[in-house]
């Protein structure tokens, strides 16, 4: 038997006789090999040459090619094919030799075996590659050949280098899948990764590949930053520093590679203070942070003269600033600073961007001022940037007050550009208005989406620390803390009786509000006053003109009101923490009396409900329990809701609860007087006082027993013993006073709740004469102490002793003349007479003027209310009378129109009134003039809606630019300019950029949404 079983035909001829032996050894026979395979090595290149031109059944090959003839292998082609293989086979010879060199065995070729002829691989590698060489395949008969054989050949693809055209390989095994999906399927598609975007083995001058997208990056792991406080930060505290000094050497020439270091001994040993601790400060450095700089030297002089105003100003405001650096914790230097700017100085002395401010020579965002609350900016919120505003304040109570909770915001998705086919302005300037209503938090990352900074899609509205951190400072007096979050919250729209200086308000005041002065006008002895009337709520820039929806924010925002209750509460204790509760309330009666002003009963019934339960909350509070302004606010929101026995059982039970306090009592006495305005409301006209619940709730009052159930009638005696007991504890607060000082404008006075109880009770028993009386008497004892003629309260002089208490009495007493109009017929003189005198005292009451306003409507004689409004802006710096004057003589140019015009058609002379559009125009140009005048920018919106309303295009124009050139902070200003001129839009949006004012929705990204 042969070594090989493909050579057994060869040796073992004389065994033929043998089948049985011939046949074990078929399955180790090899068709592939045979007799003629074996040959010399001089032989083998014409084999080779002879097998490649003959047709060869399938191989192991990755490649095969279509059936050719045996012209499709040219000479060319097995010419360099027989080359390259030579080469391998002679590089695959050198590389074994030298391996088994290394390792120390005898080459192959040198062995003397069978196998050094070369005629056989050397390894099973190259037996492997051998296999891969195009040969001839051998039927299972010898001397057969299938038919296949012969249409078949198959040729490898580094074999076929010299072929000019591109090779491919065609798939003629149908797959339905293909068709079935459309596409081959993912598991037959390689897979690889690319390294950079070039590709091999395209022609770079007409072949170019495009890939998809650009390669990601590898993401860099984020690492939070670690503070201060640290485990790991205060671990390096605690290492040993090692000791640097120098040697002592002797001088040298020679360049030196390295900074000698001084020797320790040599320095004086540091001096540590409250400004350096550490003693690293050089004396520069400590100098410059205790603002004491180096003498300045005087400055030359150049060719531009300076405004005189302008430099002393300036001056003004460096001294401060050198002043607050040197003693930072000085309050009234601050006081004085802040009072001096009035923030009005500030812009106007900047002329530039409005988004930002400078306070003690370091630049800080808007709501950056280092200031107690009680003079808290709106500027903030009419620059736009309302998110820096509402986390300085936020801070400063975090700071001083130090809550242990933080709340969650979350965000919300609203379809803001709705109807596509309006024009451009109006689809920006819906969008711009939803992200103010909704963006007007801080976004903070939502923890349970694993949200990082890189997450917020506008990176405006993060608010980092050093944009607020020099806002800081600590508040040690509890009351001015109090400020401060009564501040805040009247900064969001909560009612907390907060009323900011007048150039303050002045600057705030942007819609037409403060004409209305809220709802309830048919009830004008119950209803309450707003004090921040005319000042639009956080985030709503409202058309000018459209009325206001309803008070309060949306779910977000209340959410977010209601966390700062929850953290400020138990923060306080006692009074303050009442008036807190208070003051929650009342923010949510405020939106029980819109839902009955339009009429909303869905919308009544829950938030009634919500407000009922909210103040049984408070109340269950041991602290707010035996609150009696709680009390009063919850028995007045059942009122409200129409519950009147209800709400009499909680008036009842607060009168009960309170005690025997009688008229020395001023909560007592507040309690007593909503519950009997209450009832005179409800009192018909026929009906006698003796009656009436309301005569027995002061009666009771007066009487200082504890409080009894209504018999359903007063005796005489009685209200003849009630009426004694007030004249004598009347005079006796009016002696009083012209000692004392008065209390805390936000703390009702005896002596307020004392006289407006008398004069109710002296109307219900006596007439209006009667408290006209009491009125008069509590007027010439506290004018001469409250401020002077025609000053008023808000005017430039300083308000004086009890202007406050008198303000509040006559309040009383104009409001029991209107419902005495009401109820009964009266003449119009005396409310007409005691409006001017109060007016004169008090021009900037907008209450008053809003009396005054409805109560001159009546008459058609104008020249009487003209020479009083004229008499009173020359008279005072207060702003009101010019509004209001304005607004009176739009009203009556209304009623003209209206009159004239029957249904927009043919104009009818009936009232011969001629020169109203020149008189409006000339009180615009007169209150833009006065220095209050040209920095509100309600009296610019309403010049700028008169003028468009004329149709006036291009003066309009003008009054805009103008309007800019004195409020460049407000952005309602912009907003109505793009209602009014369309076609400026991208001029206009120029400008807020050019202002830093906070554009929310910029044009490309409207462009973006507009195409998807």
């Amino acid at each position: 038997m042969a070594l090989f079983p493909a050579f057994a035909d060869v040796g073992e001829v004389a065994d033929s006789r043998n089948p049985r032996k011939v046949a074990d050894l078929d399955w180790l026979h090899n068709p592939s090999f045979c007799v003629g395979a074996v040959a010399a090595p001089c032989e083998q290149p014409e084999e080779v040459h002879r097998l490649t031109s003959e047709p060869s059944p399938p191989t192991r090959s990755p490649l095969k090619s279509e059936p050719s003839d045996e012209s499709a292998v040219g000479p060319q082609l097995k010419e360099a094919s027989r080359k390259k293989k030579r080469e391998k086979k002679r590089k695959r010879r050198q590389e074994h030799k030298r391996t088994e060199r290394r390792r120390g065995r005898p080459s192959s070729s040198s062995s003397g075996s069978g196998s050094s002829s070369g005629s056989e691989p050397d390894t099973d590698a190259d037996r492997g590659r051998s296999s891969r060489s195009v040969r001839k395949k051998d039927s299972g008969k010898p001397g057969q050949e299938s038919p296949a054989d012969t249409r078949c050949q198959f040729v490898w693809l580094e074999d076929v280098q010299a072929l000019s055209g591109e090779t491919f390989r065609m798939d003629k095994k149908p797959d339905p899948a293909n068709w079935e999906y459309k596409c081959p399927y993912r598991g037959h598609i390689a897979r690889y990764k690319r390294k950079g975007d070039s590709c091999l083995g395209l022609d770079p001058r007409r072949q170019r590949v495009s890939w998809e997208g650009a390669p990601a990056g590898q993401k860099r792991a984020h690492r939070r930053m670690e503070r201060y406080f640290t485990k790991r930060s205060t671990g390096l505290l605690s290492l040993d520093s090692v000791a640097v000094s120098a040697q002592a050497e002797p001088p040298t020439t020679e360049p030196l590679g390295f900074i000698p270091v001084k020797d320790i001994g040599e320095a004086a040993p540091p001096v540590t203070t409250w400004l350096n601790p550490l003693g690293v400060y050089d004396p520069s450095t400590t100098q410059w942070l205790q603002g004491q700089g180096p003498v300045e030297q005087e400055p030359k002089p150049s060719g531009v003269q300076a405004d005189p105003a302008s430099a002393l100003l300036k001056a003004k405001v460096e001294e401060f600033n050198r002043k607050v650096r040197e003693n930072p914790r000085d309050i009234q230097l601050w006081l004085a600073f802040v009072a001096f700017q009035g923030w009005r100085a500030h812009v106007a002395l900047t002329g530039g961007p409005a988004g930002q401010c400078q306070v003690g020579g370091h630049s800080a965002t808007p709501m950056g001022i280092a200031a107690p609350s009680s003079l808290l900016c709106p500027l903030p919120r009419e620059v736009g940037w309302v998110a820096a505003g509402l986390l300085a304040e936020q801070v400063k109570q975090e700071f001083c007050c130090r809550p242990d909770e933080e709340d969650e915001e979350p965000d919300e998705d609203e379809q803001e550009i709705g109807d596509r086919t309006l024009p451009r302005a109006q689809i920006w300037l819906r969008a711009e208005r939803s992200r103010d209503r909704r963006h007007w938090r801080p976004w903070r990352p939502d923890r349970t989406k694993k949200q990082t900074e890189e997450d917020c899609e506008d990176p405006e509205r993060q608010v980092l620390f050093d944009d607020i951190g020099q806002c800081l400072i600590r508040l040690a007096s509890p009351e001015l803390r109090f400020q401060l979050v009564a501040a805040f919250l009247q900064f969001l729209g909560v009612p907390c009786d907060f009323t900011p200086p007048a150039s303050c308000l002045y600057m705030a005041l942007d819609e037409s509000s403060i004409f209305t002065g809220g709802l309830g006008g048919e009830k004008p002895l119950s209803r309450a006053s707003p004090t921040f009337s005319g000042v639009s709520r956080v985030g709503r820039m409202d058309q000018f003109g459209v009325p206001c929806g309803a008070p309060g924010h949306d779910r977000e925002g209340e959410e977010f009101i209601r966390n700062i209750f929850h953290l400020a509460l138990p923060l306080f204790s006692g009074k303050d923490k009442a008036r807190l509760c208070a003051a929650w309330l009342q923010h949510e009666t405020a939106k029980v009396v819109w839902c009955l002003h339009t009429k909303a009963k869905k919308k009544l019934r829950s938030q009634g409900k919500n407000c009922r339960k909210l103040a049984k909350n408070l109340l269950r509070e041991p602290e707010s329990s035996s609150s009696v302004g709680l009390w009063r606010h919850y028995a007045h929101l059942e009122w409200l809701l129409g519950n009147t026995e209800d709400a009499r059982k909680v008036f009842d039970t607060a009168l009960s609860m309170v005690g025997a306090g009688g008229l020395r009592d001023a909560q007592l006495c507040e309690l007593s007087l909503l519950y009997a305005q209450l009832e005179v409301e409800l009192l018909p006209a026929a009906q006698e006082a003796t009656a009436s619940r309301a005569v027995h709730v002061l009666t009771g009052l007066a009487e200082s027993t504890p409080y009894k159930p209504y018999p359903g009638h007063v005796l005489p005696v009685h209200i003849l013993k009630a009426r004694k007991a007030y004249e004598h504890a009347l005079q006796d607060a009016l002696e009083e006073s012209c000692g004392s000082e008065p209390g805390p404008a936000c703390r009702p006075s005896r002596l307020v709740s004392l006289a407006k109880c008398f004069m109710l009770f002296q109307y219900l028993t006596v007439g209006i004469e009667a408290a006209g009386c009491v009125h008069e008497q509590v007027w010439a004892q506290l004018k001469g102490s409250a401020v002077s003629e025609g000053s008023g309260a808000g005017s430039a002089g300083q308000p004086q002793k009890w202007a406050g208490e008198l303000e509040a009495v006559t309040l009383l007493h104009t409001s029991l003349l209107q419902f005495h109009l009401r109820v009964s017929v009266h003449p119009l003189a005396p409310l007409r007479e005691a409006l001017t005198e109060s007016l004169r005292l008090y021009p900037g009451n907008q209450a008053l003027w809003r009396a005054y306003v409805q109560t001159q409507s009546r008459s058609h004689s104008a020249s009487k209310t003209r020479r009083f409004f004229d008499a009173i802006t020359r008279s005072t710096e207060s702003l009101e009378p010019w509004l209001f004057a304005i607004e009176t003589e739009k009203a009556r140019k209304k009623r003209v129109e209206t009159v004239q015009r029957v249904d927009g058609g043919e104009i009818h002379t009936t009232i011969p009134e001629i020169g109203l559009t020149n008189r409006i125009q000339a009180l615009f140009e007169h209150a833009i003039q006065t220095d209050r005048g040209r920095q509100c920018p309600l009296l610019w919106r309403m010049y700028l809606h008169f003028l468009v309303s004329l149709g006036n295009r291009e003066r309009s124009k003008g009054v805009f630019y103008k309007a800019l050139q004195n409020c460049p902070w407000a952005k309602v200003l912009y907003m109505d300019a793009l209602e009014y001129f369309p076609d400026e839009m991208q001029e206009i949006l120029d400008l807020m950029t050019e202002k830093e004012l906070r554009v929310r929705l910029p044009l490309e990204e409207l462009e973006l949404l507009l195409e998807d």
